[in-house]
């Protein structure tokens, strides 16, 4: 398991990214992304780094206070489960 800490603002978000992600995803059971952008409730995958990463987690989760610190402790000690952190159904919401 894999614990990304990025609010995933690159700038030069470019195949080198996509290439890397990828492979750091398919090397790991579990890809979670903690970005702490996602405390804003307008925040929106804009920028071209988020949208290269996205199709490429497997959990995508705020991490911005101790509240969403318990939010993870308490969905790694019961294995997870996707629901609100997924990363498709959250690009759903938003688009």
């Amino acid at each position: 398991m894999v614990l990304l800490i990025t609010d995933g603002l690159e700038r030069d978000a470019d195949d080198t990214l996509a290439f890397e992600i990828d492979r750091l995803h398919r090397s790991c059971r579990r890809l979670i992304w903690l970005n702490p952008l996602l405390r804003f409730e307008g925040f929106e995958a804009r920028a071209r780094g988020i949208k290269t990463m996205l199709p490429n987690v497997d959990e995508f989760r705020p991490i911005h206070n101790l509240d969403s610190m318990a939010g993870l402790v308490a969905a790694l000690e019961h294995g997870g489960g996707r629901g609100a952190a997924d990363p498709k159904a959250w690009m759903a919401q938003v688009a």
